[in-house]
């Protein structure tokens, strides 16, 4: 399990997120306890584990939605307080569980609201503006969806909109919670595989939530599993899926097989 300790040099310098004894109550309630974790630039790094976790509660902490009780967060070396709101938000997209707003928009309306960080509330939205929000559509396939309402698209469709917001955003790390939820595998293959595009082809960071260890392994490039609020395993897919492992993760018995296509292994439960 790889740690951090706040050392700098070239492992920090490579890292866009640090977390250092992260640590969290609520209603004397643990959620989250002493957790040190790196999120590498550039690479998709998804946190799994089960129900209650801390998951969710750590990527939110991570978007500066909720404030940890102790420890440190870094972005790019630096503590998130020495960012301004507006600052933040062209480093750094979130995208939560529950988006229900939106439904009454076009798609191009939708993710032109990825550029507010950079024209603000009175600024003029311009030709550079506009070309993100083309290059968004582009990159993520909605071109032809640009008139839509998003209330119209189906679930896929609707989180490929959302992504792109971020995308044309322009943002250099992108932190999704459970973006694959309520879809079917077709879409979850397509959202993911959209991610991982966008990371590989435009040195994203991405930092996601995930419930499917297997999507996890296929699609990412480091995996950080939590228990109870702490860290139990961190390591690459190919190392982390071993069935003591993912005992420990999930707290029942559990096999792996390579699979048949790829060079990811696949987990099952015994």
């Amino acid at each position: 399990m790889s740690a951090v300790n706040g050392n700098t040099g070239p492992q920090a310098e490579a890292d866009a997120f640090r977390l250092e004894g992260i640590g969290l109550t609520i209603d004397r309630l643990p959620i989250v306890r002493n957790v040190s974790l790196a999120f590498p630039k550039g690479k998709v790094t998804a946190l799994v584990g089960h129900n209650g976790s801390g998951k969710s509660t750590l990527l939110k902490i991570m978007a500066r939605q909720m404030t940890a009780d102790t420890g440190a967060v870094l972005y790019d070396g630096r503590p998130l307080a020495a960012f301004g709101e507006r600052a933040f938000a062209r480093e750094i997209a979130y995208l939560p569980q529950d988006m229900g707003a939106g439904a009454d928009m076009t798609v191009r309306e939708l993710v032109a609201c990825g550029r507010y960080p950079w024209h603000g509330p009175l600024g003029r939205f311009g030709e550079t503006d506009r070309q993100k929000v083309e290059a968004a559509l582009e990159a993520t396939h909605l071109v032809h969806f640009g008139h839509r309402l998003v209330s119209t698209l189906s679930g896929g469709e609707r989180q490929r909109a959302w992504i792109a917001m971020l995308v044309a955003q322009d943002s250099k790390c992108l932190l999704l919670d459970e973006p694959t939820a309520a879809l079917d595998i077709a879409h979850q293959m397509e959202v993911l595989s959209l991610v991982r595009a966008l990371s590989h082809e435009k040195g994203l960071s991405v930092a996601i939530v995930l419930h499917d260890i297997n999507m996890a392994a296929r699609f990412c490039d480091l995996i950080h599993a939590l228990k109870d609020g702490t860290v139990v395993a961190s390591d690459s897919p190919d190392r982390l899926l071993t069935p003591a492992t993912l005992r420990g993760i999930y707290g029942i018995d559990m096999n792996v097989l390579p699979h048949p296509g790829l060079s990811v292994p696949l987990a099952y439960v015994c």
